[in-house]
């Protein structure tokens, strides 16, 4: 069995992620920060249609506690699926904060760049010994830091976000001897928990943004889940360094 790691496992891309992965075949050890209960609740959905999953605590902004993830990380490996090594690496876990670029603090901008892309960068440092030979990763990056997904007020997030995919690209190119294959997702608008449940709080937004959407709605976590599942897949391996917008046409 294929055994998957996908931080920010407990709700929106991460759990439809992990979900995905799950209907596959794929084992699944997933991360949480805050919201635990989320992360019991995915485990509950996979182990209710068969499937094994285990989710660990981790806050990505803390590189500080990443060496001592990687050890839970090795004891789940064995105790649940008795391996020393995982197949794939999600790096989903991530926050967005709308801030006008003059409003930004220092701030704002440490904790976008630890959560997004120190987080990443390290945690696959820390875990790259584990990752199999022929394994795959996946970061989600955002259509923010591209000309089509580009609004007003992000300018902080999405210059991480755009960090993030040169870094799928370098680890594409520098992980490609062990053949780990990197590629990047851009989701466009999706309806996560993200922005402070910014789709609970403002349901008024939606329609808007389903009219800048070729295929007339928002993302559903579970469509951007599909795409990270079929890029880990075998179906994919000849697919590296790419990073994929699975945005359903926003702004075409």
């Amino acid at each position: 069995m294929k055994v998957a790691i996908v931080t920010g496992g407990s709700s929106g891309i991460g759990q439809g992620t992990a979900i995905q992965l799950a209907k596959r075949g794929v084992g699944v050890l997933l991360t949480y920060s805050s919201n635990r209960q989320g992360a019991l609740d995915t485990v509950a959905a996979i182990e209710e249609e068969g499937g094994t999953a285990v989710a660990l605590s981790l806050d990505v902004g803390r590189s500080d506690s990443f060496p001592a993830f990687r050890t839970a990380v090795a004891r789940a490996l064995r105790d649940t699926w008795q391996r020393d090594t995982f197949d794939h690496l999600v790096n989903n876990a991530g926050f967005a904060q709308m801030s006008m670029f003059e409003d930004t603090t220092e701030e704002l901008f440490d904790a976008l760049s630890r959560v997004l892309l120190k987080g990443p960068y390290f945690l696959t440092q820390t875990l790259l010994p584990l990752l199999a030979d022929g394994g795959a990763i996946v970061n989600t990056s955002s259509n923010s830091a591209r000309a089509s997904g580009m609004e007003a007020g992000y300018s902080a997030y999405a210059t991480m976000k755009g960090g993030l995919d040169v870094l799928t690209v370098y680890m594409a190119k520098e992980f490609s001897g062990r053949g780990i294959r990197v590629n990047g997702v851009a989701p466009g608008s999706t309806r996560t928990r993200l922005a402070d449940n910014a789709f609970e709080r403002f349901p008024e937004v939606i329609p808007a943004l389903a009219a800048k959407t070729a295929l007339g709605r928002v993302g559903e976590p579970e469509d951007i889940g599909m795409v990270i599942a079929s890029l880990l897949s075998e179906e994919s391996r000849w697919i590296t360094g790419q990073n994929i917008e699975v945005s359903g046409g926003y702004g075409l």
